[in-house]
């Protein structure tokens, strides 16, 4: 959700404008009519990149859901999981310490 300095809710389809604006101005074109630059794709950055940071500094990606979930504003911390299957760096990273993990119970 967006907040105006007044603190209200900002309106979508304003935000998308200026959002729109700015990426042309940077000059990230869409692919396609289909497949161009959205807002929702810096949220998907900034999940993927802070979890790949906590994996690679051997943080507590629990804990980091649980932190992420609430920032993102998701109800269910399993919504902010769908990030770690979108992204196969990230299950590469999971899948990493999960055997790190089973090696060290043996």
């Amino acid at each position: 959700m967006f907040i105006s300095p007044a603190g209200k809710r900002l309106i979508y389809s304003n935000v998308q404008a200026t959002f729109a604006q700015l990426t042309r101005h940077a000059g990230l074109l869409p692919r396609s009519a289909r497949c161009r630059p959205r807002i929702h794709d810096l949220r998907h950055s900034f999940v993927v990149q802070t979890l790949q940071d906590v994996y690679t500094d051997g943080g507590d990606v629990g804990f980091l859901l649980t932190l992420l979930s609430t920032y993102l504003g998701h109800v269910h911390p399993a919504s902010t999981f769908w990030y770690l299957s979108a992204a196969p760096e990230l299950m590469a990273q999971a899948a990493r310490r999960l055997e790190q993990h089973q090696e060290g119970q043996r």
